[in-house]
């Protein structure tokens, strides 16, 4: 009956995956049915990341509610002057300025409204588009693996408490080894493909006129938009200072009012109503903002996908454990290559990680190794139909950035996977003495 069960979440995972975005979360609550029907009990309070879902819903209507100020404005602003000044480095600038944008922020969609700007300076300067561009996407990927409020990394938090690793180790470890993975990844995407000039696609394009080039929109900077950004700012240093001081390796705070996740959630709340009182903002319009729809997908993919997990692995726990052990014990790495396949097709670096690294939390796997193999969750680009990737080629009329015949052979690869493999390699490096 495991077998037939697991097969049965597999299959709807995979349907998720084929219907795409949100419908992975709807694929999941079916897939509960089915397991139901199948004799597993079915515990929402057990099986639903209830903290994950609330801090996502918390974070994404804060950051919405800056992009309803013109907050996100005025940061593409300033990525717009910073790329300027250093126009020839832009492959190694691009992707630091997505690395942060998604580090402060928790989602890899705010870059959307820097690629068009990515684009433009790089065919200014008679660079390929494709070498900053390709970073840029992954950059903010891997990032996800950084942030101090990513849904991803709240789910990690929660996975490896319980073998003794608190949330400070996590971003300890994570923040360091993800930004080298980007740099490295941005030296391997600096030297890739042609010179602009010699491609051949591009010289054809631009003989047929094609090359265009655009005004990026100038949009007034308020001053509210900027105090926006200030607001945000301390909301997410105070978050981090609360989870410090409140951390079990400080014990600085041994009884704090509030637990860590509690603290996220009120903070980015109380943020979002001092944005509201002295930016006035539109408070209609903060629901139809671009992060707003991006953050409540995730979560809805999240309650889904995890909860179909959960309900799994809940019902198997000693034979999980069992075979685990046997398996990840002589080759821990292979958790990563996992994490990776399993991030594409999930197409959620939160949802990933809520589902799998429990699992390997009960099959024994030690909290180093999961820490180190955390930025593996970030291969959304494995396939080139993630919402950033496809921008990103829309972008580029020069076309330097496009998908080779074969699907598998663009330009997101490369830099990618060698993003990640760093990450990693230097968290298995790092983690066994940070945790």
């Amino acid at each position: 009956m495991v077998w037939i069960q697991f097969a049965v979440v597999l299959l709807f995972i995979f349907i998720g995956a084929r219907v795409g975005s949100i419908g992975i979360g709807f694929a999941g609550g079916a897939g509960i049915i089915v397991l139901g029907l199948l004799g597993l009990p079915v515990d929402p309070e057990g099986g639903i990341p209830w903290d994950v879902l609330g801090i996502i819903m918390a974070v994404i209507a804060c950051v919405a509610t800056m992009q309803a100020c013109g907050g996100l404005d005025y940061l593409v602003q300033v990525t717009e002057r910073l790329l300027r000044k250093n126009p020839k480095r832009i492959t190694f600038y691009a992707p630091i300025v997505t690395y942060l944008m998604t580090l402060l922020c928790g989602t890899g969609h705010v870059a959307f409204s820097s690629l068009p700007v990515i684009s433009e300076v790089a065919k200014e300067q008679g660079i390929r588009p494709s070498r900053p561009l390709t970073i840029s996407v992954v950059a903010s990927q891997v990032a996800i693996a950084a942030s101090p409020i990513s849904a991803a990394t709240i789910a990690m938090a929660s996975a490896v408490e319980p073998a003794g690793v608190d949330y400070i180790k996590v971003l300890v470890v994570c923040i360091p080894t993800t930004f080298i993975g980007c740099m490295v990844g941005a030296l391997v995407a600096s030297r890739m493909g042609k010179p602009l000039e010699e491609d051949p696609v591009y010289q054809e394009r631009k003989r047929l006129g094609l090359i265009q080039k655009r005004d990026i929109e100038s949009v007034e900077i308020t001053k509210s938009a900027k105090t926006s950004v200030w607001i945000f700012l301390v909301a997410v240093l105070i978050v981090m200072v609360y989870a410090t001081l409140s951390s079990d390796s400080i014990t600085i705070m041994e009884n704090p009012p509030y637990p860590r996740n509690a603290a996220i959630m009120i903070v980015m709340l109380t943020a979002a109503l001092i944005m509201v009182f002295t930016c006035k903002p539109n408070v209609p319009e903060i629901s139809s903002q671009a992060t707003f729809k991006g953050g409540m997908s995730a979560a809805t993919c999240i309650l889904g996908v995890a909860w179909l997990g959960n309900t799994f692995v809940n019902g198997h726990l000693d034979d999980i454990k069992s075979v685990g052990e046997s398996v990840l014990g002589s080759a821990p790495w292979l958790l990563a290559v996992v994490l990776f396949f399993a991030s594409a097709l999930l197409y959620s670096q939160g949802a990933t990680t809520a589902t799998l690294m429990p699992v390997a939390q009960a099959m024994g796997v030690s909290g180093s190794v999961m820490v180190a193999s955390f930025p593996a969750v970030t291969g959304l680009y494995l396939l080139p139909t993630y919402p950033t990737t496809v921008a990103a080629i829309e972008m580029d009329d020069t076309g330097s950035t496009r998908i080779g015949k074969y699907v598998f052979n663009h330009p997101f690869l490369l830099p990618g996977v060698v993003s990640v493999v760093v990450a990693v390699g230097l968290g298995f490096v790092l983690a066994p003495i940070i945790v």
